[in-house]
């Protein structure tokens, strides 16, 4: 049975001069850098997670769900842009931007509670 629960680490570990708790709400929520820069929300979690991926088994859980929802929503995002502008419409581009907004703030809110937050409509990749 999968316990949802991240597993604590008992060292001294801080990513980027911060605890493993800030460092992972903080992976979730670098996907909004992409709204700023472009490109920024797809290479800034890629860069928090490898640095640290090694070193803490925390930060490689969020990291994997965090690249599998990324990759996941590449894909989703090229279908849909072929569907809205052959057969459905506008709308469905609007769904998939509020999911991309919403599925990365869950996921800081479940980090801050020391859960891994599993991204619905994420493929697995990793």
């Amino acid at each position: 049975m999968e316990s949802n629960k991240a597993e604590v680490q008992t060292t001294d570990f801080q990513p980027w001069g911060m605890d493993v708790k800030q460092f992972t709400i903080l992976m979730h929520l670098s996907q909004f850098a992409g709204y700023v820069v472009p490109f920024a929300g797809f290479v800034l979690p890629i860069i928090m997670w490898t640095s640290f991926k090694d070193k803490n088994s925390v930060i490689d859980e969020h990291g994997k769900k965090i690249i599998n929802f990324m990759i996941s929503f590449i894909i989703y995002a090229s279908v849909a842009i072929v569907l809205c502008f052959f057969l459905i419409g506008i709308p469905l581009l609007f769904v998939l931007g509020v999911l991309g907004v919403l599925f990365p703030i869950l996921g800081s809110i479940k980090a801050n509670e020391n859960q891994i937050y599993k991204y619905p409509l994420a493929i697995s990749f990793l």
